[in-house]
């Protein structure tokens, strides 16, 4: 059996007897502190996530300690600019065991949760039945109505075809083709005759 737990800003998969470093805690060593962020229980694979936090559920442990963490440094440097700077840091560390975790309101929230999934599955039903019967009215009016507005629609075209197949018989009988005006043909130019000359006579 493990939980997901909120602790101090941050969520920690813990189980009964397990040792974790949190952020640092208010109280006294020996004393006890409860966690009422439960995030999740899982319980021989019988998981119950919360919504965001399961009501009810909490996890009891008990401080052991207060102490610093590892130093961490923090270097920063500039190249080509003469700058660098070193820092340390040690966080401020609760050290606490794990003694319980209860899930007595996770058992009421899955209860509840049954019920409340329950009622509406059962109005839809009841009221689905009804919900059709209204809507079947307005549909078929609304077909009847499309069906009418169709057929004029069928109507006025077909009336509007035939205009103008009357418009188009009518302007072939009283336009006749005229035919292009073939260009007059100029008479042959006659070729000029030569010159007759002395030599030609003698």
């Amino acid at each position: 059996m493990y939980a997901i737990v909120d602790i101090a800003g941050q969520q920690y998969k813990v189980e009964k007897d397990q040792k974790i470093f949190v952020h640092r805690i208010e109280g006294e060593e020996g004393s006890k502190v409860d966690f009422d962020k439960v995030l999740l229980i899982d319980n021989d694979s019988k998981v119950v996530v919360g919504a965001p936090v399961i009501e009810g559920a909490q996890v009891s442990a008990k401080i052991l300690g207060h102490l610093k963490g590892d130093k961490v440094i923090v270097f920063k440097k500039k190249r080509r600019k003469g700058y660098q700077k070193s820092n340390g840091h040690r966080q401020y560390l609760s050290q606490i065991v794990i003694e319980e975790i209860v899930e007595e309101g996770a058992k009421k929230a899955i209860a509840s949760a049954g019920k409340k999934e329950a009622k509406p599955v059962a109005e839809n039903k009841e009221t689905a039945p009804a919900a059709e019967k209204k809507e079947t009215k307005p549909a078929a009016e609304k077909a009847t109505a499309s069906e009418a507005a169709a057929s004029k629609k069928t109507q006025t075209n077909t009336s509007s075809a035939g205009t103008a197949e009357k418009k188009k018989t009518t302007a072939g009988k009283t336009t006749t083709a005229k035919k292009p005006a073939t260009a007059a043909k100029k008479p042959a130019a006659k070729k000029a005759e030569p010159k007759k000359t002395d030599k030609d006579s003698e």
